[in-house]
């Protein structure tokens, strides 16, 4: 897991050092050997739902042992002594910081590392800066992305289908697909 985690940050610094950016990246450990999955940067939420499920999918299917996202993203914290506004969201606060998340999972169990985002005057790509504080659970979308170690060979299987489906060949790594929202 940490080789997993150096890796993605490693990535995080190469990306944000050559564009100032970074789509959102998952590496994963798996029978196959190591996997990296870019599907572009999200402008939905619908967008990041799909990335979310497909990272479930190529889990399963790769019989995942580990599993890393990183991603960009705003962060906001609470100031001491106050309690986090839930209603307000982090890309929407005025105290927003600009981070880099690295989000893992291993059969040990959940590690995550916080990148601050530091930027020049100008808005220029300037650094990474470890953040604190470190937060032990993760919530959300991307947690619980690796699946149980016990699944049904037919839970593979049936993942391979779905992902063929949407347009990722689980036996040709590095294929790039467009995520679209749900239809409703």
């Amino acid at each position: 897991m940490d080789d997993l985690l150096a890796q993605a940050e490693h990535y995080a610094w190469f990306c944000m050092g050559n564009s100032g950016r970074m789509a959102p990246t998952l590496f994963l450990l798996g029978d196959r050997g190591p996997l990296m999955f870019c599907p572009g940067v999200f402008a939905e939420v619908a967008h990041k739902d799909a990335f979310a499920n497909l990272a479930r999918l190529l889990c399963i299917a790769h019989d995942a042992s580990a599993v890393v996202i990183a991603m960009e993203a705003w962060m906001k914290l609470a100031k001491p002594g106050e309690t986090l506004d839930l209603t307000e969201p982090p890309s929407e606060a005025f105290d927003r910081q600009e981070v880099i998340t690295l989000m893992g999972e291993s059969r040990g169990g959940p590690k995550q590392k916080i990148l601050n985002i530091v930027r020049s005057g100008n808005h220029q790509f300037f650094g990474l800066v470890e953040a604190t504080p470190q937060f032990d659970n993760v919530d959300g979308r991307f947690a619980g992305i690796l699946p149980s170690p016990d699944l049904p060979s037919q839970d593979r299987l049936m993942a391979e289908a779905l992902l063929k489906i949407k347009g990722v060949d689980v036996r040709k790594p590095g294929t790039t697909v467009r995520l679209t929202p749900p239809r409703r």
